[in-house]
């Protein structure tokens, strides 16, 4: 099964709401947890969520074009809701009778929590459900406003019951979290990020390099959050689809000429060489690039190849 999750709002200028917590923050964390659970099971699932977006409308247009594109046989769009701080527990919506039938085990997974129960609800308005070319959810996880709910969220939990309602599965989560890991045996996942932010010379709050231990905590994820900054991702220290794809662009290598090449790639090099970190391959970069090749030796043309990537990752 092929599972599409979006992870609502994270795109500016589409930013979800705020309350005792932020909407964006607990989306991000719970359908990172979530596609990495499903993955665990043997799915694929792939993240719905854009990196940029010149508009709201934009946003939604595209988390509907990534899962329309990918042909996903559920989309599942995750959310909080916020109103008055007394409205409380969770509710999703549906369009199709197919849509309804995945929503309702979700839900009922959910309230097993302690939320209040309201309901699977008509989402034919909601853009990401009317555009969408498959059964799709939207779920909203309980209210962020709510105290009531608010003590009961957890991030794990919610994204347990999310994965259980779809598949009748809870599977493992692997996500990295700003949370100190507890586990007693290092994460392979975890030991190849911090293998691979070294090798990009990311540094930690600190700016410190990490140690490679396989144990998920804040300077791994400050590390997480600073090259999510770096390269144009919302920054916000946990690993996700995004943020890999980001690192293998980078890691792959791949000759850099000119405008040919934009977003997290030119970002990075940018970063690297001391340029304004545009995603755009203009005169000041390619001057910095150049700058960067004749102080390490190499032929100043502002091409990246080879021995220019040699010198910047190894």
């Amino acid at each position: 099964m092929k599972f599409g999750i979006d992870m609502g709002h994270n795109c500016p200028p589409d930013t979800g709401a705020s309350g005792i917590k932020v909407e964006d923050k607990l989306t991000m964390e719970v359908g990172t947890k979530v596609i990495a659970k499903l993955k665990s099971l043997g799915h694929e699932a792939i993240s719905c969520t854009p990196t940029s977006a010149s508009s709201v409308s934009q946003s939604l247009g595209r988390r509907c074009d990534i899962a329309n594109r990918n042909k996903v046989d559920i989309f599942v769009s995750i959310h909080f809701n916020a109103f008055n701080g007394q409205a409380n527990g969770t509710e999703v919506f549906a369009q199709s009778d197919a849509g309804r039938r995945i929503a309702q085990p979700v839900l009922n997974e959910i309230i097993k929590l302690g939320f209040f129960n309201r309901g699977v609800k008509n989402g034919s308005h909601l853009y990401v459900i009317r555009n969408t070319n498959m059964p799709g959810i939207l779920i909203e996880c309980c209210f962020i406003d709510s105290a009531k709910d608010m003590q009961i969220y957890d991030g794990e939990t919610m994204a347990t019951a999310i994965v259980t309602g779809l598949t009748g599965k809870p599977g493992s989560s692997t996500a990295v979290s700003t949370a100190p890991s507890v586990a007693t045996d290092p994460d392979t996942s975890i030991l190849r990020l911090q293998k691979a932010l070294n090798q990009l010379k990311i540094t930690d709050r600190n700016g410190k390099s990490l140690a490679e231990d396989g144990f998920t905590g804040p300077a791994t994820s400050s590390a997480i959050a600073n090259f999510q900054k770096i390269v144009g991702i919302i920054s916000t220290g946990m690993i996700n689809a995004g943020t890999w794809d980001a690192i293998n662009q980078i890691l792959s290598k791949r000759v850099i000429q000119g405008n040919q090449t934009s977003g997290p790639i030119m970002r990075y090099l940018q970063h690297r060489v001391g340029t304004v970190p545009d995603g755009i391959y203009g005169r000041n970069t390619e001057a910095a690039i150049k700058k960067f090749q004749q102080q390490n030796g190499l032929t100043a043309d502002g091409i990246v190849g080879p021995a220019t990537w040699q010198k910047l990752i190894g």
